[in-house]
This record gives C-alpha cells, sequence and structure tokens, in this order.
C-alpha cells in the first residue's frame, strides 16, 4: 500500500510538471544535464560510432568535427578500403586509402560524393548535438510540454517543427522528469501515417564535456521493426 502511494504521488508530481514547465524551460535543462558547461558551441572533438544492422557486416565511422573550424571528417573502413570525405568550410575532400585523384567511376563504387559528405556532416552534427541543436535558427519549439508513457515508461515530451527551409519532419523529444536527459527520440515525415522512426537512446559517453546518449537504436513507429543500433566510443585520438 505503501508503495502505490509513493508511486501515484510521484506520477501526480509529474503532471503537474508538465503543465507548469514550458518547452524552452524543458530544453533548457536538458542542455543542462547534456552540456552543463556549454562546451557545445566550441565543440572540437573526435569519436566512433560503430554500426550494427541485422544480417550485415559490422561498419565503423571515425568522424571528426570542429564547429568553430567549419571543419567534419568522416572515415569508413571496409575490408582494405578506407574511405575518407572532409568538409573543410565550403571546400570537400574525398580519398580512399589517401588518394584523392578519383575517377567518377570509383567514386560511384564507394558511394563517395560531395554532396553525400556534407549530408553526413548535417547527420552526425545534428544527432550528437541534441539536445543543444534545438536552439537553432529555423527550430520551432512547441511550448506545451506533455506527458507520456512509452515502452513502459514515464517521459516529459516536447515537440519541434522545423521552418520550411530547415526540413519538414516533425520531430518529439522525451526526456526522463527526474533528470532531464534525453532517452528518446522520434520523427514522423507524415503524422497522420505513423511513418518514421523512434529511436531508443541508453548509456552515456562523454566526449569533451558532453554527454552523448552512447548506444541509438533505430526503429519503425509503424510496426516496432528494428532497424539498427549506432554504439558511440571515444576516439584513439582523443
Amino acid at each position: 500500500m505503501k508503495n502505490l502511494i509513493l508511486l501515484c504521488l510521484l506520477f501526480v508530481s509529474t503532471i503537474g510538471l508538465s503543465q507548469d514547465i514550458t518547452g524552452a524551460e524543458l530544453l533548457e535543462k536538458s542542455i543542462q544535464f547534456h552540456d552543463p558547461d556549454n562546451n557545445w558551441k566550441n565543440f572540437e572533438g573526435a569519436f566512433s560510432v560503430t554500426m550494427n544492422m541485422p544480417n550485415k557486416p559490422e561498419r565503423i565511422s571515425n568522424i571528426s568535427i570542429s564547429l568553430p573550424k567549419e571543419y567534419f571528417a568522416l572515415q569508413t573502413q571496409k575490408d582494405t578500403i578506407l574511405a575518407e570525405s572532409v568538409v573543410n568550410k565550403s571546400d570537400c575532400t574525398l580519398s580512399i586509402n589517401g588518394n584523392t585523384n578519383l575517377t567518377d567511376a570509383l567514386k560511384k563504387e564507394h558511394n563517395l560524393s560531395c554532396k553525400r559528405a556534407k549530408l553526413f556532416k548535417n547527420y552526425y552534427t545534428y544527432l550528437y548535438g541534441l539536445p543543444m541543436k534545438l536552439n537553432d535558427e529555423g527550430t520551432i519549439i512547441d511550448q506545451k510540454v506533455t506527458q507520456k508513457t512509452f515502452k513502459g515508461k514515464e517521459y516529459l515530451v516536447l515537440k519541434a517543427t522545423y521552418q520550411k527551409e530547415v526540413g519538414k519532419d516533425t520531430w518529439y523529444f522525451y526526456f526522463n522528469p527526474e533528470t532531464y536527459a534525453m532517452e528518446v527520440y522520434q520523427f514522423f515525415k507524415d503524422e497522420s501515417k505513423n511513418d518514421g522512426e523512434y529511436i531508443l537512446l541508453t548509456g552515456l559517453e562523454t566526449i569533451n564535456g558532453i554527454k552523448m546518449p552512447k548506444n541509438r537504436a533505430w526503429y519503425f513507429n509503424k510496426n516496432d521493426g528494428y532497424l539498427a543500433t549506432d554504439i558511440l566510443s571515444k576516439s584513439v585520438q582523443n
């Protein structure tokens, strides 16, 4: 009976918090958890991401980011092939095993292009810069915070949409109501169709003072179909 009362009190207090806190306040509390020293704006660091996918070989990506220098590098190893894409401000360099003199056929064979390099830059900077990236220009934060039970856990949920020149997807970010850690996020291209994906975040890896989710497990919204898991680790360069 005592445990039931405590659970009820916790539920009621969480409901009250979701009604009292605004979207901006929730975002700020989460940023304080993940980036307590405000390091993201000057982030310079390197890390590795190991991707595990069903029925496919493990893929390791080594990533270097310098926000002040507008620099991004991605290295991927497959068998004896080391492919690298570098975006340095407006310049782009592609290489295979250190060779930058690549034919169009070779770039196509290894799926290398400057357009793809810039997409990866935006992808990795966005995902590993969350929740701080939600303060970027063009992001529209819904000031109404909701409470939701997802996969058996209670969360405070923040909705984010984007100005049309930035993006079209609708995102939901799920925060631990006690620590404000980001533990789930979810996106839809058309919410009425329940398309898109959700991502479960477990564990933490601290990279240059920023608490980043260590494991990201990706699933389809529609059928809970499993896609892949990304595992973050500190680069040997750090």
